[in-house]
């Protein structure tokens, strides 16, 4: 007996909560599993054009796992030594960084209000505890605890396993979800679920290029203006760019705490590190977002910081990498559900009203 469309929307209904609730409960211990499907995901095209240049996807999958491997294995020995350079020296300077807003703040700030007692010192001095304390806190936790060694660990070796066998198996995924569909709505999910993954596969791979160019662009050029642990702030930057608004505005944040200390008095490269930073803005907006990643995602920005704020809020780190596909593939479904009620008696009435004569 088939379910009245009432009896439809609210099974419908009742499996989307239990989906979100099952997703709030797991939280963090998401993250690597959607790292793994979204590196799968990605490179499931490249797996398809090896198979159709002969290979099977067995070789296809052990191909791609083997070169992407390579790819990372000589990225990190690129890097690793420079970055780890840069954290040295960012150790070694915390003493002498300290010394010098010491030292900044003696000589540009009222001596009444550093005196002992006065609101400046005072403020200081209540920040300095509550720093320590924090740090202290931050300790005790991480010898207490190897909760966020072992997580960091699992998601090393489970993104990529995950990755391997869903890159394997992906087209049998789908073809089983497929089969799992309800047959009288099989048609509008799969439409539904083809623009959604045009909406993310034009988001995610041109936004994973923009973050590339950005980090190269930011860490080179703060390399050249000689800013202090710049190669470390730029790839922090340009990496956390993939959300939105953030990676621009801590790493300019970091950037200019950073010269300003440095270069206090010498104002040219302070306006230097900023205009780094200004011109990756008008660059991204103007070209390569434009470009790279297109209206394919046609997300207000208000919606845009709603669902990074929301999204984040449930699911941490995580919500905040998914909050924009997620949003996106919403917008998707809403515009589905628009369209069928503009389409429905509810949006039209019942029609013209036909006057009685008499």
């Amino acid at each position: 007996m088939a379910l009245s469309p009432g009896e439809q929307v609210r099974w419908w209904s009742i499996g989307m909560v239990a989906l979100l609730a099952f997703l709030w409960v797991i939280g963090e211990a998401l993250l690597p599993y959607v790292l793994g499907a979204a590196i799968a995901y990605l490179l499931d095209p490249v797996a398809k054009r090896l198979v159709a240049r002969g290979l099977s996807r067995v070789m296809a999958t052990i191909t791609i796992t083997v070169v992407m491997l390579m790819a990372v294995v000589g990225i990190l020995l690129l890097l690793v030594p420079a970055v780890a350079g840069q954290i040295q020296l960012l150790v070694d300077a915390l003493p002498d960084a300290v010394r010098r807003a010491q030292a900044f703040f003696a000589q540009h700030v009222p001596g009444a209000l550093l005196e002992e007692g006065g609101a400046l010192r005072s403020a200081l001095t209540t920040a300095a505890d509550s720093l320590r304390h924090s740090l202290l806190s931050m300790v005790e936790a991480l010898v207490s605890s190897s909760l966020a060694l072992i997580d960091f660990l699992v998601l090393l070796v489970v993104a990529p396993v995950v990755a391997f066998y869903l890159l394997l198996d992906w087209d049998r995924l789908i073809a089983q979800i497929d089969a799992w569909l309800p047959r009288d709505h099989a048609p509008a999910i799969r439409q539904i679920a083809r623009e959604m993954d045009q909406v993310l596969a034009g988001f995610v791979r041109g936004q994973l290029t923009v973050c590339a160019i950005l980090g190269s662009f930011y860490a080179v050029a703060l390399v050249l203006i000689g800013l202090q642990f710049g190669l470390l702030i730029g790839l922090f930057a340009g990496l956390i760019s993939f959300i939105p608004f953030i990676g621009a505005i801590l790493g300019g944040a970091i950037s200019l705490s950073v010269a300003l200390f440095q270069f206090w008095g010498e104002w040219q490269w302070v306006l230097a590190v900023f205009g780094v930073f200004a011109l990756g803005q008008i660059v991204e907006g103007n070209y390569l977002t434009p470009k790279l990643v297109g209206g394919s995602v046609g997300l207000h920005p208000v919606w845009l910081m709603f669902a990074l704020s929301a999204f984040g809020a449930l699911f941490g780190f995580t919500g905040l990498l998914i909050a924009v596909p997620a949003a996106a593939a919403i917008g998707v479904l809403g515009r589905f559900l628009i369209r069928q009620y503009q389409g429905g008696r509810l949006y039209k009435g019942r029609g013209p009203q036909v006057e009685e004569t008499g």
